[in-house]
């Protein structure tokens, strides 16, 4: 880049903010933007910053870079497939009585849907327009008596076309002028619009028209059904299998074939994908592998790149951060492994991280308390130590969806405040230690919120406790025992005896896999 350009730091640990820095901007500046490129929500705030200084933001119809872009490729034309019954567990005529309860219930005449994790959850569909993720580039309107989907038809398969009864579908680009005419339709009209919707979208219905409410797709595929949930803990054994085959591999490969230093981070990533994809109803990835080692783990969640990524060093922590596509559902784990004979700060630091694991996963809690209220439960023993971590403790799982399913969470952000924790929710509890230049440490599980039995239920609350669905050891060497309450090593042991249980029978005994998960599972 020339030196036309100023780089600004932003995000975490950012020195500033886009409405800051267009807020410092002179006076009476307007500034144009292209509003199917922006969220309302993030419009609005902007707005608010700037106009102090008589600054405004101009919506751009025609995206100027378009016009200068004339190799940009095409849009994917990749197939779009129907998610059986038998792996969604709900249909999309009974999805849309639910949807429809609630669009009334919110005094609105229709919705829009924008969320294209919305869109594949309400109509039961499956993509690969977006990398790790199953989702398509499409848009949805729903009213009581009609629903529409925004898709090129040629990418449905035959299969996805017959179990869309009903629908109308135009195309993707058709949105704009349904939108107009829909909120010409009626002086009652109302359409339910959220914050992942983009200035275009509420410009096209007019914001007199519309209603700001999370969008009722969103709200109700946080609850998986049974079928869901089923697929979920089914997936997650699948996955357990993988594990130990991964780290027995590792361990072998850098311990007895003398590979110490000759294993790239890069190459136990493609040698877990290997072993992924060798598993029933795998599909891809969740996310990019975070295979790092040493410092690199200090960065918290860096991707290494091949050629440039480090060698995995038996004196150095090695952490993986990795997650699978399932058909019956999505999986994201991470382990903090040490090949070697971990420091005592390095245990010191990996024990207390755990304790607030444990602290999460066996904690019982009312029902409908928020992950805002939950998240400094996993940092009391950090904090003790004047030690802390800069992520969020755990983020919500999608179904065969995101990896990463908003609103919920356990973590300090505003809006894990805004829905209470139920059963049939699923959440990662993931606590870390960073130490920069030197080492990073964390344990992810992937968690199902389920009702929990109790002597008392005062005021008729019901109470809710943590199911891990995860499955692999968490490893004894890089604990320190006298830093550990009785009733977290009882967790542990419990713990790694579900782990050898579920997963010892996938392994031929006498194995170097099976002897592997002995070790890794043993009581301390």
């Amino acid at each position: 880049m020339d030196s036309n350009w100023e780089i600004l730091t932003t995000g975490v640990g950012g020195k500033t903010t886009l409405a800051d820095h267009l807020s410092t901007l002179k006076p009476g500046s307007r500034i144009g933007v292209d509003p199917a490129l922006l969220s309302y929500s993030e419009s609005k705030n902007i707005s608010n910053k700037i106009k102090k200084n008589n600054i405004e933001l101009v919506p751009i119809t025609t995206n100027l870079i378009d016009l200068l872009w004339s190799d940009r490729p095409g849009m994917s034309d990749d197939k779009i497939s129907f998610l059986k019954l038998e792996l969604s567990g709900i249909s999309l005529k009974e999805k849309l009585v639910q949807v429809r309860e609630m669009i009334k219930k919110r005094g609105g005449t229709g919705l829009v849907i924008t969320g294209l994790d919305q869109i594949a959850w309400l109509f039961n569909l499956r993509g690969s327009d977006i990398d790790c993720n199953p989702l398509f580039y499409s848009y949805s309107i729903v009213t009581n008596d009609k629903v529409s989907l925004f898709v090129e038809k040629e990418k449905l398969t035959e299969e996805a076309v017959q179990n869309l009864e009903g629908v109308e579908i135009f195309p993707y680009a058709d949105i704009f002028d349904h939108l107009k005419f829909l909120s010409k339709s009626s002086e009652e009209t109302k359409i339910i619009t959220d914050s992942v919707c983009s200035w275009a979208i509420v410009d096209a219905i007019g914001t007199e028209n519309i209603v700001e409410e999370y969008s009722p797709a969103t709200v109700l595929k946080l609850t998986k059904n049974k079928v869901e949930l089923d697929g979920m803990r089914n997936c997650h054994i699948r996955d357990g299998v993988v594990s130990v085959k991964f780290f027995s591999w590792l361990e072998k490969e850098l311990l007895q074939n003398n590979m110490n230093l000759k294993i790239g981070e890069c190459e136990a990533a493609e040698k877990h994908l290997e072993f992924v994809k060798e598993q029933q109803h795998f599909v891809g990835k969740s996310f990019a592998t975070i295979s790092v080692v040493g410092a690199n783990a200090a960065a918290g969640h860096y991707s290494p790149s091949k050629g440039s990524d480090a060698l995995i060093d038996i004196n150095q922590i090695y952490l993986i951060d990795v997650g699978s596509q399932y058909l019956d559902g999505t999986t994201d784990m991470t382990r903090t492994w040490h090949f070697g004979t971990p420091t005592g700060w390095e245990k010191e630091c990996f024990t207390r991280v755990l304790k607030g694991f444990i602290k999460i996963d066996d904690l019982v809690f009312p029902s409908g308390t928020t992950g805002y209220v939950l998240d400094p439960i996993a940092r009391m023993s950090l904090w003790e130590a004047g030690m802390d971590f800069f992520h969020n403790t755990g983020h919500g799982v999608g179904s065969f969806l995101n990896v990463h399913e908003g609103p919920i969470g356990i973590g300090i952000k505003p809006y894990f405040n805004d829905f209470g924790l139920k059963a049939g929710m699923v959440v990662t509890n993931e606590p870390g230690y960073y130490e920069s230049g030197n080492f990073g440490v964390r344990t992810e599980n992937v968690c199902i919120v389920v009702d929990k039995e109790t002597p008392h239920n005062y005021g008729g609350t019901k109470y809710l406790t943590l199911e891990s669905v995860t499955l692999c050891p968490i490893q004894a060497k890089l604990i320190m025992p006298s830093v550990l309450e009785p009733k977290e090593i009882s967790w542990l042991n419990n713990y790694h005896k579900v782990v050898w249980e579920k997963l010892s029978p996938h392994f031929e005994e006498g194995s170097y896999e099976y002897e592997w998960l002995s070790r890794n599972t043993a009581p301390i």
